[in-house]
C-alpha cells in the first residue's frame, strides 16, 4: 500500500501525463512553472481547525497550494486540477487558506441537504441530519465557479457514514452523494478512471 505522500505524488504526476496526453503539455509546464506548495503557517492553521484532515490532501497542497483563481507571485492560477463521479466535468483545488476562510459556509449554504428540508432532494443516508454538528472541509469547487457542483470532506457523518468520506454536492437538480469513503479513496478513483476530466474539451476551454 503507498504512502499518503507517494499517492499525492502518483496522482500529480498522473494528471501532468493526462494534461500532456491532450496536447496539453505547455498548459501543465506553465503551471508547473507559477506554483509552489502551501505554506507551513497555513498548512498548520488547517489542521488546528480539521485535526483528522488527510495527510494525502496536505502532501497535495505541498505539491501546490491551490488552483482556483490563486494569486502566485508569478501569475493567477485558475487549473482544472481535480474531478469526481459526475463524468468528465473538471474542478479545481482551493488553496489550504481558501479552505479555512470557507469553512462557514458549509452551514450557510448548505443547511437545507443537512436538515433533508425538501423531500424531492436526494441526501445520501450517510450524511449528518443535525446542522449544529456539521464539520466538511470544503476542498473544491467545479469549473462553474462552484455553482453547480462542490467538494468536501465530512467529518461529521451519521452512523450509516464514515468519518473522511467525500462529500460532491451537484446543483439543478440539486443532490448531496457520497463518491468515497475517504479521500485517499478518492485520489485513487480518479487515477483508476484514468483522469477522464481532461480531454479535448477541457483543452478547449
Amino acid at each position: 500500500m503507498s504512502t499518503s505522500k507517494e499517492l499525492a505524488q502518483a496522482y500529480f504526476d498522473g494528471l501532468k501525463a493526462a494534461y500532456y496526453n491532450y496536447d496539453g503539455q505547455e498548459v501543465w509546464d506553465e503551471f508547473a512553472s507559477v506554483i509552489h506548495g502551501a505554506d507551513q503557517r497555513d498548512l498548520d492553521r488547517l489542521t488546528s481547525l480539521y485535526p483528522d484532515v488527510p495527510e494525502s490532501l496536505i502532501q497535495l497542497l505541498k505539491l501546490a497550494d491551490g488552483t482556483y483563481y490563486r494569486e502566485y507571485p508569478r501569475d493567477k492560477v485558475l487549473f482544472y486540477f481535480l474531478g469526481s463521479d459526475y463524468e468528465g466535468y473538471p474542478y479545481y483545488l482551493l488553496s489550504a487558506r481558501q479552505m479555512v476562510e470557507t469553512r462557514h459556509e458549509a452551514k450557510e449554504f448548505f443547511d437545507y441537504f443537512v436538515t433533508r428540508e425538501y423531500d424531492d432532494i436526494p441526501v445520501d443516508e450517510g450524511i449528518c441530519d443535525d446542522l449544529d454538528k456539521l464539520d466538511w472541509l470544503h476542498f473544491s469547487n467545479c469549473c462553474n465557479n462552484g455553482g453547480t457542483s462542490q467538494l468536501f470532506i465530512d467529518f461529521s457523518p451519521s452512523a450509516k457514514g464514515k468519518k473522511g468520506q467525500v462529500l460532491r454536492f451537484l446543483h439543478d437538480p440539486d443532490e448531496m452523494v457520497i463518491v468515497a469513503d475517504s479521500f485517499d479513496e478518492y485520489l485513487q478513483m480518479l487515477i483508476d478512471n484514468e483522469f477522464d476530466f481532461i480531454n479535448e474539451d477541457t483543452m478547449e476551454e
